[in-house]
Parts: structure tokens; sequence; C-alpha cells
């Protein structure tokens, strides 16, 4: 945990904003702080010929794994442009019931094509063996499809990374001499996008609260310190590591 001192008043996650109910809108009132949301990062959809370039035949999967609903927008969104018709017998495989549902927008939903997870890919994997006759594909972004997934390399599933989007670096000009107590951060890409669009960046009394041991790997390679790491023993959300921070460096400086 950081050993600044100073008492927080202003945070900056670098995600959209959240839709619905929303745990931080809760620490924005108890502690009467200034929250505002933005990503810093941003999905681009490749062209045909860049997916092409994969020598990926999407027809010869009867499969799909979907961890994110930009994965799905883009899959469909790729068969669409090279004029293929999924297959009716295709299966799908879906980290969550949310992303389950969100399947409503492209097919027909049919129970019995559609299989979920338990939030995590590791939980997907039992599920996806006991269709291991199948040939799966994994639609994904150039970042997941250049980093390994354990889970799945430890499967003895027949499998496909098919990279169908890129994530790429904001611009966040903007915020050039804009300040906040405290940056959140869900990515190794937010920490690319934030050393790309500010290279001098100096920390100071900036708390940083990181998301993930890649991502906290990738603040400690550039020199930062993770003054707030989730999960931990008493915080698996980032919403509840905020909070208990926030108590307590705002109790000390009353």
């Amino acid at each position: 945990m950081s050993s600044v001192k100073a008492k927080v008043k202003s945070i900056l996650i670098s995600q959209p904003q959240p839709t619905g109910k929303c745990p931080y809108a809760v620490i924005k009132k108890k502690y009467n702080l200034k929250i505002d949301y933005r990503p810093f990062i941003h999905v681009e959809e490749i062209s045909s010929i860049e997916f092409r370039e994969q020598r990926i035949s999407i027809l010869n999967h009867d499969a799909v794994i979907f961890t994110s609903k930009h994965a799905m927008d883009h899959y469909f969104g790729m068969c669409e442009k090279l004029r293929i018709k999924v297959p009716d017998y295709t299966k799908y495989f879906c980290v969550s019931e949310a992303i389950a549902h969100y399947l409503q927008n492209f097919i027909t939903f049919r129970k019995r094509k559609v299989f979920t997870g338990e939030q995590t890919f590791a939980s997907l994997i039992p599920v996806m063996e006991k269709h291991s006759d199948s040939k799966f594909i994994y639609p994904c972004s150039d970042v997941l499809k250049n980093r390994v997934n354990k889970s799945l390399l430890e499967s003895n599933l027949n499998y496909t990374m098919a990279q169908m989007y890129k994530v790429a670096c904001s611009d966040l000009s903007d915020l050039a001499d804009v300040k906040y107590d405290v940056l959140v951060f869900f990515s190794p890409t937010g920490i690319k996008s934030l050393f790309e669009n500010f290279p001098d960046f100096v920390q100071g009394e900036t708390r940083l609260a990181i998301f993930g041991p890649t991502t906290v790997k990738s603040v400690e390679d550039h020199g930062l310190r993770v003054d707030i790491k989730v999960p931990n023993k008493n915080a698996p959300s980032m919403s509840m590591a905020l909070d208990q921070y926030i108590k307590e460096a705002n109790k000390r400086r009353r």
C-alpha cells in the first residue's frame, strides 16, 4: 500500500462510465469526491484483408469462444464482411451469462447451442472439454492473441486464436493539465496509453490503483509505484479496494 498520506479528493477511472447501478457512484457520494471516467484505450476493427492474412477459415470451426461483447461484435461483423453465413449448428461458449444474453442480437437464441462459464475463462474450460471433438475459434484482439492463455494452453482442445479487432491508445491530450489524486487502471494497454500520451509522466503524490498482476507488472516495469493493488485478500474488487483506501486516507487528513 501507498506511503503517500494525502487526502483523496479526485479519481480518474480509465474506463467508460458504467451504466445502471455503479459502486463508484456510492463511493463518490460517501466521500464527496470528484470521480471522472475516461477510456485510455479503444477498440478498432480490422479489414477483411488483414483478417485473411492470418489464413484462418471461420467455417472450419464449429464452435466459437466469446469472452467479451467486443469480440462478439467483431466476429459477426467479420462474417458479414466476408459474406459468410454462420452455420446453424455452430455452438457458442460464453464466459458469462451476460455475454451469452448478448448473442440474441445476432442469432436465434437456442440454449442447446449456448454454453456459459462463471465469469472466468478457467471456469469455461470444463464446459468446452465436454465438446472435445469440436474445433473452437476464439475471436480476440491483437493484445489477447499475443498473450499466452494458460487455461487454453493446458487443455487438449483444438482451438484457433483469431484476431478480429485491435486495441489502440486513445488521444488524451486534453488531460495534459488535469491532475487527479488517484488514477485507476485495469490493463497493461492502459499503462501503455498513459506513456504514449504523457511520456514525461511523473507520479509524485498521485496514487495508482491497479487491477490484475499483468497490469501491476506493467506499472512496475515503468518504474512507477503501485499504491492500491487489486484483487487483494481484503478486497476482491476495485470499488471495494478504493473504499477501504479512501476511508483510511481521508480519516487521517481530516
